[in-house]
């Protein structure tokens, strides 16, 4: 018999570049579990957000969809969910079923094990930045552009470099949507919209959106 999964894909842009799980990556993972399974993707939901926050958007639209069609969510990591133990052990009791690709035998109490080592695994990565960064001080390094133009262009820098992740992340799914035959901008802007997908400033695609991405890939 044939089980209904609702697929679950997260990116951070603070994170992506070393995590090195894209959405394809994990679009790709979940795939290959359902297979090896007897599963079948029935719909599925796209987030650009830390895993750090709580109240997101799109994964609460998922479990509603599990909700309504019994169905399992499916992720390819565990991280891709939360790192914050608390929100994973209520997700945990929450009714909703749901599986990681990369840890399929993992029961309740396993899953709460984790959720608890990830959790620390993140305040331990923050401790060690708060450590090296007093350490630094103390030596005397100054920390942070004093000088306004050279904060400017770091700044403008920094920009950029989380635009060019965005558009890494956004434009598979877009080439996936040109695949299935919408080949307007106005289209594929509508497609990204019912996928659930938000822009880089949170807000509805629009065409011009689109082929700002496009534009900035050539």
């Amino acid at each position: 018999m044939t089980k209904d999964f609702i697929g679950y894909y997260r990116v951070s842009t603070d994170r992506q570049g070393r995590s090195g799980l894209g959405l394809e990556a994990q679009r790709e993972a979940v795939e290959s579990f359902l297979k090896g399974c007897n599963g079948q993707r029935v719909a599925e939901f796209t987030e650009i957000e830390s895993g750090r926050k709580n109240d997101r958007i799109e994964l609460q639209k998922a479990l509603a969809e599990c909700r309504r069609r019994k169905a399992t969510l499916a992720i390819a990591r565990l991280d891709r969910l939360t790192r914050n133990a608390t929100f994973l052990l209520q997700l945990r009791d929450s009714g909703v079923e749901f599986i990681a690709a990369d840890a399929p035998f993992a029961d309740r109490f396993t899953v709460g094990i984790l959720a608890l080592v990830a959790e620390r695994e993140r305040e331990l990565t923050s401790e060690r930045t708060k450590a090296a960064l007093a350490a630094a001080k103390r030596r005397g390094t100054k920390l942070g552009s004093p000088d306004p133009r050279k904060a400017g262009i770091l700044g403008r820098q920094s920009v950029r470099r989380l635009v060019r992740i965005f558009d890494g992340n956004v434009r598979p799914v877009i080439a996936e949507i040109r695949d299935s035959g919408v080949s307007t901008l106005r289209g594929i802007a509508d497609a990204l919209n019912t996928r659930g997908l938000k822009t880089r400033r949170q807000g509805r695609w629009s065409a011009e959106g689109v082929r700002l991405v496009l534009l900035r890939a050539v």
